[in-house]
């Protein structure tokens, strides 16, 4: 059947190719959170493959890879869409663009793997070529234009802990290096191709059942309280509602916290508060520092998201940060994080003295931290801070030293009922996975999740809920081969891929893979 389909596919007028690669890459998004529909991969990478391989030049061939990567992107990150409608009164304009136009530097990225596919003959050459350019594409994408690595093709397996133990090893991109060569391998070797597919995800199911049957390390005595005031975004930062705002966290965190304490056995209390949970500077204003230490008990400790601000000699408004603040009940500051990794044109405006748009709430960007950093308020496991996109970032979200757990705070209230939050969730868990670190996520509108060091899901308050979670804190696990090496692994694992592809270009063993396609 397959066979078939895709010699219809290369048949079609060339038109009707480029609606096909589009139409590809769109079922290929429904492998992507929360659909997790992985199966129709085995459709759309061999088709990718077999209409750049059929294409009668390289230019046709760019193309329809162009159409698979703007379908692809266009479903995968539709939900920036919503983020306008916030206040569609002033960007109404950019409703039918925003998608549309994320979606074209997300295309460009699939160019690469393309065209080196079709340099190469068919078989294992191409499957190995394709599979190495693809990861060295997703590698170049978490830094190019500012970075933005998001759905990766490893990710569509994070719809479980079982699936995702891999990422321990090879991390994420590693998995999307899987991924691919198991989508295309009946496209290579026919039957023998299925066969080995399904060998290769028992080989992945086992060792992910392995390692989660492996002991765990002990936990070092805190007890977390995720609290989700689910506050809609549009109106956030109303001057009337502020208050109330702040007061249904206050709420929230006074009666879960009774709660948790009562499940705690002694355990320290630790309450997580999403980015921008706070309406005022509560790094700088002594009476919310107040109101927020009174909801805690005795010996507890508020980790909130806030703006931060610092002021120039004259008194006027210098800087604005985005960051984390460590309160304890005195209501002592503690510890203070800034986001480093901005997000463009939602935090600050890329060539701001070029572009005539301003979409920067305020007027003011956002200025950068430093970087990743380790805090460790009094009487805490250390812990690496992450605000909403940073945690997105395979091999750039742990601090040096080593910290015990992570914590990441996140506003995605733009998203609404989306995929766009789920698929954000779905990165947290994999970064958990490849650092051997529980993670403790805190989102305004949801998801906010606790994992454990493996990426076991242990707590969750759903999308759209209000509401608090308590739980004991997990411990780490020792150090991962990802957490080591890093990016280094699903590189070198790339390189020796198309290393391969170029040594097996003499040698394509008649009968495992269809002759090209004469070309024009």
């Amino acid at each position: 059947m397959l066979t078939s389909f895709l010699a219809r596919l290369v048949a079609l007028p060339w038109r009707r190719q480029l609606a096909a690669a589009f139409g590809l890459g769109l079922i290929a998004a429904l492998a992507l959170p929360p659909v997790h529909a992985v199966p129709v991969l085995l459709v759309s990478i061999p088709g990718l493959l077999a209409l750049t391989g059929a294409a009668p030049t390289a230019r046709r061939a760019a193309w329809l890879g162009f159409a698979w990567g703007w379908g692809h992107g266009l479903a995968g990150i539709y939900w920036v869409t919503h983020a306008i409608l916030t206040d569609v009164a002033s960007f109404w304009w950019l409703v039918p663009l925003a998608a549309p136009a994320v979606a074209v530097p997300l295309a460009l990225f699939v160019l690469p793997p393309v065209l080196v596919a079709r340099a190469l003959p068919a078989g294992w050459p191409r499957l190995l070529g394709f599979a190495g350019s693809w990861v060295l594409a997703e590698l170049a994408q978490g830094f190019l234009l500012t970075g933005f690595p998001w759905n990766l093709m490893g990710t569509v397996w994070a719809f479980a802990a079982l699936p995702v133990q891999a990422a321990a090893l090879v991390g994420v991109h590693g998995l999307s290096l899987l991924t691919v060569m198991l989508a295309a391998l009946p496209l290579v070797a026919g039957w023998r191709g299925w066969a080995g597919a399904a060998i290769g995800l028992l080989a992945l199911g086992g060792f992910g059942a392995w390692r989660l049957a492996q002991p765990e390390a002990p936990a070092p005595g805190v007890q977390l309280l995720l609290v989700q005031g689910n506050v809609p975004q549009e109106v956030k930062w109303r001057p009337e509602q502020r208050m109330p705002n702040f007061e249904r966290y206050l709420g929230l965190t006074a009666e879960g916290a009774r709660h948790a304490l009562a499940e705690a056995d002694g355990r320290r209390l630790v309450a997580i508060w999403p980015e921008t949970a706070s309406p005022f500077l509560l790094a700088q204003d002594p009476d919310a520092q107040r109101m927020a230490a009174e909801a805690l008990p005795p010996g507890a400790t508020l980790l909130a998201g806030t703006v931060r601000a610092e002021w120039a000699p004259d008194g006027t408004l210098a800087q604005v940060f985005n960051s984390l603040v460590a309160l304890d009940s005195a209501a002592k500051v503690e510890a203070v994080y800034d986001k480093s990794h901005l997000v463009p044109f939602g935090e600050y405006m890329p060539l701001a003295g070029l572009l005539p748009i301003r979409l920067v709430t305020g007027g003011m960007d956002f200025s950068a931290g430093p970087g990743p950093l380790r805090l460790a308020p009094p009487g805490l496991p250390a812990f690496g801070a992450l605000i909403c996109y940073e945690v997105i970032f395979p091999a750039a979200v742990t601090p040096a030293p080593r910290p015990d757990w992570l914590v990441n705070i996140t506003n995605d209230g733009w998203f609404g009922h989306s995929a766009g939050p789920w698929q954000h969730l779905a990165a947290a868990r994999l970064r958990a996975v490849e650092e051997g670190l529980p993670l403790a996520r805190a989102a305004q509108t949801g998801i906010s999740a606790l994992f454990d060091s493996r990426g076991r899901r242990l707590a969750m308050i759903p999308l759209g809920a209000m509401g608090t979670a308590s739980i004991a804190l997990p411990g780490p696990d020792a150090p991962t081969p990802f957490a080591r090496w890093g990016l280094a692994i699903p590189l070198a694992a790339s390189l020796l891929c198309l290393g391969l592809a170029w040594l097996l270009r003499p040698v394509v063993v008649s009968g495992t893979a269809s002759p090209p396609a004469p070309r024009a």
